[in-house]
């Protein structure tokens, strides 16, 4: 038998090029997703920090109470003024019951009042017309009297003792029913201003009734529960017979349309300004993107808003990129298309277009200057 090894079989001259071409394809490939990636980064600003938002108006009862009555049931559609629910009104109606029969007291007894104050007047009218006559009398009582006098003295004797004494004794009268018909007339006028203040006390009574009576309405009112906007019914927590207490929370209304909060990284939001465009594109719905534009920002960072701001003055401080929430409304167009499908609290992911141009403001700031 031969030792000798066969010849090993030479290495297809193509397999380095082939190596090479896919090498080179994979470096192509590499500097294209580069590429783009750093043409998509400098041309769009981006972020899937972003929930929809809407207004969310929570009803609660202004008055404690039982409830009798539930109008509504879960993601049902209201309009604004519908009644929702209405409580156990029997007490309150009783009270507004109570005050009106208050109130028809006071104004039977006003009616009363005004009576005896157009009697003390009429009375007073009485003893002034008889005042009058009375110092008519005394006036020409007190004329007789003088001219008695005259004719009757220690050098003249033209009439009897007696005439003269008739005279002065009627004068005197006279003065007697004078002055009794003034205090008659200072009573009677006393009288009236004593009604009159009796009137007075009763007409405030009335005004602080009318007010108790306003106040008794409106608390009745509260007993119904209307939708102070229009909206769906979320979060519903009420049934019939049970007790409610005054601000307790008893459901939710969630009014259509929405917005978009994209919560952007600080060092995005440079280039951001009003009414620029933005795509949003909405979890719920895949493969479908929505137009809107940015409306506004927010005045400080959210971890300004939360329950516990950071103190950096310690320290242990580490810089962290902070996020800057930015409104973001819908074109109605697509709002009409999605009416009652779009619901606060969905998950969304925005990208805005960097190549629109700069602000509309923008130029109208450097005019100004």
């Amino acid at each position: 038998m031969s030792n000798e090894k066969s010849p090993t079989p030479a290495a297809p001259a193509g397999k380095p090029r082939r190596v090479k071409i896919i090498l080179l394809m994979v470096l192509l490939c590499g500097a294209t997703v580069a590429g783009r990636m750093w043409w998509h980064g400098r041309n769009f600003e981006e972020t899937d920090n972003a929930y929809l938002a809407g207004h969310v108006s929570t009803i609660s009862s202004r008055v404690p109470g039982v409830i009798t009555k539930v109008l509504v049931s879960d993601n049902q559609v209201v309009k604004k003024g519908d009644v929702l629910a209405e409580l156990d009104h029997a007490d309150q109606q009783v009270r507004v019951a109570q005050i009106k029969a208050q109130l028809a007291q006071i104004d039977a007894q006003a009616k009363q009042g005004e009576a005896q104050i157009e009697q003390a007047r009429a009375e007073a009218q009485a003893v002034s017309a008889q005042l009058s006559r009375s110092q008519t009398q005394l006036k020409r009582a007190s004329t007789d009297a003088d001219r008695y006098s005259s004719l009757y003295n220690s050098q003249m004797k033209a009439i009897a003792k007696t005439e003269l004494d008739a005279a002065v004794a009627a004068r005197d009268s006279a003065a007697a029913d004078v002055k009794a018909l003034s205090q008659q007339v200072h009573a009677a006028e006393s009288k009236i201003d004593v009604s009159e203040h009796s009137r007075s006390a009763l007409l405030a009574q009335k005004n602080v009734l009318a007010t108790q009576l306003e106040d008794a309405t409106l608390q009745l009112s509260y007993h119904t529960i209307v939708a102070p906007v229009a909206g769906r019914i979320g979060r519903k927590n009420l049934e019939v017979g049970i007790r409610v207490q005054s601000g307790q929370q008893l459901l939710s209304i969630v009014q259509e349309g929405g917005w978009v909060t994209a919560n952007f990284k600080e060092t995005q939001i440079a280039p951001l300004y009003r009414g620029q465009k933005a795509t949003i594109r909405i979890d719920a719905f895949p493969g479908r993107d929505f137009i809107g534009h940015v409306e506004s920002f927010s005045p400080a960072s959210g971890a300004q808003f939360s329950l516990m701001p950071p103190d950096n003055a310690t320290g242990n401080f580490t810089k962290i990129v902070q996020r800057v929430p930015v409104k973001i409304v819908f074109d109605p167009k697509d709002l009409k298309t999605l009416e009652g499908r779009l619901t606060p609290g969905m998950s969304a992911f925005v990208e805005i277009d960097l190549r629109q141009g700069g602000p509309a403001e923008r130029p109208v700031a450097v005019a100004a200057k």
